[in-house]
């Protein structure tokens, strides 16, 4: 049987789907909806109700790195997993576990290192930034746990040319990751070993 023909709907969600996968790489965007947003805009159609879901998008940018990212993107990819295992075993009292386009593989110029860390109080993580002089700013981040938002502590500083984020969760956090942005499922995150194999070992998605 042949392909069944697109309807008009179908290609108009296919190509928000790219746009907005090739505005989140070249722009750095990490919101889905602002993401859904702009890319509407550009194709005419600020009222569509025909938005991709997440997972659709994150597809399309994996796709749009393996495609237009080439080797640039790779070696960015391996430098930023460096950078975060070298984070890691520094705030190795805090536990910390990678998350986000680093971990995924979808990196690109303009992403930062995401790390989840744990403690009893903020001003544990606050003190130890402090006393090795580390220059930080502090915001709020907002996750889902089922059916719950909370909002996270996040310090973000800079290390040569790479940007970290800690968001910093209570000890309970390390046993219930929060909903994943992309598909509502728990957050894949990775440990200082599982980081280790993964650079050891990059899956093939990686190695393109």
């Amino acid at each position: 049987m042949g392909r069944r023909t697109q309807s008009r709907a179908e290609r108009m969600r296919e190509r928000l789907t790219q746009e907005a996968a090739r505005i989140m790489v070249e722009q750095g965007i990490r919101d889905f909806q602002l993401a859904k947003r702009k890319a509407a805009e550009r194709l005419g159609a600020p009222d569509t109700r025909n938005l991709p879901q997440n997972r659709e998008i994150q597809a399309a940018v994996q796709d749009y790195q393996r495609l237009f990212g080439g080797r640039a993107q790779r070696d960015r990819l391996r430098a930023l997993r460096e950078a975060a295992l070298e984070a890691m075993q520094f705030f190795r009292d805090f536990e910390p576990r990678l998350v986000g386009e680093v971990l995924d593989g979808t990196a690109g110029a303009f992403s930062a290192v995401h790390l989840h860390v744990f403690a009893d109080t903020p001003e544990e993580l606050v003190l130890f930034l402090m006393e090795h002089d580390i220059p930080f700013d502090t915001e709020e981040r907002r996750f889902r746990f089922g059916d719950e938002y909370v909002f996270r502590p996040a310090y973000r500083f800079a290390a040569g040319d790479v940007t970290f984020e800690l968001t910093l969760f209570d000890r309970r956090g390390l046993r219930q990751p929060p909903n994943s942005l992309v598909d509502g499922q728990a957050m894949s995150r990775a440990s200082v070993g599982e980081l280790e194999r993964l650079l050891a070992d990059p899956p093939e998605m990686d190695a393109l």
